[in-house]
């Protein structure tokens, strides 16, 4: 089960890649801005309660697309940009094996303890 799942979250890393590709940016700032929703690790500056709960928020698929749909919607590309980029991102730590945080820890994840 652990390498479909894995499989599937390169499927969606691989979709967010597409969708930037439609996007009239260049690839340098795809890979300049893929890692910067880990920005969201300074919340555990705060304790884990509340560094889980900004980590969630950087790392939420559901609020990806909700950004990237109103971005659409609205005809603003840079709504789209971080849409794309925090779905990515999401898509990629999951296929590393980081989960949403657990309010226990950093280690804890749904999918797995670190």
């Amino acid at each position: 089960m652990k390498l479909s799942l894995k499989l599937e979250e390169f499927a969606m890393f691989a979709l967010g890649a597409y969708a930037f590709s439609t996007l009239s940016i260049s690839w340098w700032w795809f890979f300049g801005l893929l890692f910067l929703p880990d920005i969201g690790m300074l919340g555990y500056a705060f304790g884990n309660t509340t560094g889980a709960m900004v980590y969630n928020i950087f790392h939420h698929k559901g609020l990806a697309i909700f950004i990237f749909t109103i971005g659409i919607y609205t005809q603003i590309p840079w709504l789209k940009l971080i849409g794309i980029i925090l779905f990515t991102h999401a898509s990629l730590d999951r296929m590393l094996g980081y989960g949403l945080k657990y309010k226990k820890g950093f280690k804890f994840t749904h999918l797995e303890n670190l």
